[in-house]
């Protein structure tokens, strides 16, 4: 479940694949060393009183107390991802503006149906005006996160 526009919002269960990409990613990022960030998997997001959506993967800016004092709000956001198969038209239409309007600079959708990932830059707060399409053989990089790269064939084959 998920706060989000001041309803709860039940989510479909998490299938193998979403769970197995989800701890991939947090690998990925580990692996690769990234410095001064922290990486939040299926946590909280406050983005106001009324939604408290929970990506499934958000590159956070680092703070001392690992946020044990207080959830991360958008302006601690560097990258957030959502990794979707059955919840992709809900991601696309009810999250990814949500979080546009709140500020995030940066979201990246993995799209498991067509198994490509898109990329969501410069929230414009409706939507956001840099978007496209990464696909097997293409290389990431985060604006927000320059020290980390994704290779998309090494996440979806």
């Amino acid at each position: 479940m998920e706060l989000i526009a001041g309803e709860l919002v039940d989510m479909p269960p998490i299938g193998d694949e979403h769970a197995g990409l989800t701890t991939q990613l947090n690998h990925l990022v580990h692996r690769s060393g990234v410095q001064d960030a922290l990486v939040s998997v299926q946590s909280p997001l406050v983005l106001d009183d009324h939604s408290e959506p929970e990506p499934d993967l958000m590159l956070l800016r680092f703070r001392a107390d690992y946020y044990k004092h207080a959830k991360p709000r958008a302006e601690d956001v560097l990258l957030l991802i959502e990794v979707a198969d059955s919840s992709l038209s809900y991601d696309r239409s009810v999250k990814r503006p949500l979080y546009a309007q709140h500020g995030i600079a940066e979201v990246w959708i993995v799209n498991l149906q067509d198994r490509v990932v898109e990329v969501n830059r410069d929230p414009d707060g409706q939507d956001y005006r840099d978007t496209w399409v990464a696909r097997a053989g293409d290389l990431l990089q985060s604006q927000q996160v320059p020290d980390w790269t994704l290779c998309v064939s090494e996440l979806l084959g």
